[in-house]
């Protein structure tokens, strides 16, 4: 589907939404896709992009960055400690602040490197024991937790259980922001991102509907 069909979803999905256009940021997420299709998109003029794994995005993104200008990297996918540093030199957002020890290190790589990504703070909504990120009754702890570690956070993230009706986890996402005083929802991907805008993401996350099915690892 080509980029601009995407724009134009989302911009009427705001409009649907009373919401005021352009209030949604659009991430294409790029793992595991080939360059040529990634630089097909850059080519239209797009610059915000998504990556799951640190190393792949360190072996990508800087030769795009020496051709193009403006190139934001949002990091969607899990965080080991291990990788925090190459993380906040890469990107400048980080979707998955998942739990304490990745906080406290984050905490201390900004004090030491003196800058940090926007952090969002991934909520596992459907509580599942295989997924990251903190439960929907520990997120008001973790959230003033990360604050008093004075961390720059943006907003929460969630991925919905695929059987289960997107809306209700992204309507209880944006409560849990509400009351935390926090305005950034990262929620949405390919197959629901205009529930998403509905129910008041600010940054979508869409992959294969922009790019094509990944490639196999």
């Amino acid at each position: 589907m080509p980029l601009s069909e995407i724009l134009t979803r989302i911009q009427k999905a705001e409009a649907e939404a009373g919401r005021a256009a352009g209030s949604v940021k659009l991430i294409a997420v790029s793992k595991r896709q080939p360059n040529e299709r990634v630089e097909a998109v850059l080519s239209e003029g797009h610059r915000r992009f998504g990556e799951n794994m640190v190393q792949e995005a360190a072996g990508k993104w800087p030769d795009f960055r020496a051709r193009f200008e403006g190139i934001e990297l949002h990091l969607v996918g899990p965080l080991q400690t291990n990788k925090a540093r190459q993380a906040v030199e890469l990107f400048e957002a980080i979707h998955s602040v998942d739990r304490p020890k990745l906080a406290k290190t984050l905490a201390r790589l900004a004090q030491e490197m003196g800058q940090c990504p926007e952090l969002f703070i991934q909520v596992n909504t459907g509580e599942e024991p295989q997924k990251a990120g903190v439960l929907p009754t520990e997120a008001d702890d973790f959230v003033a937790d990360c604050r008093a570690l004075d961390l720059p956070v943006a907003g929460l993230m969630c991925i919905p259980p695929v059987d289960e009706e997107p809306a209700l986890h992204f309507a209880l996402l944006a409560k849990i922001a509400e009351r935390n005083g926090l305005s950034g929802l990262s929620m949405g991907m390919s197959g629901d991102f205009e529930t998403a805008v509905a129910l008041g993401a600010t940054h979508v996350r869409v992959g294969s509907a922009i790019f094509g099915e990944r490639e196999a690892r």
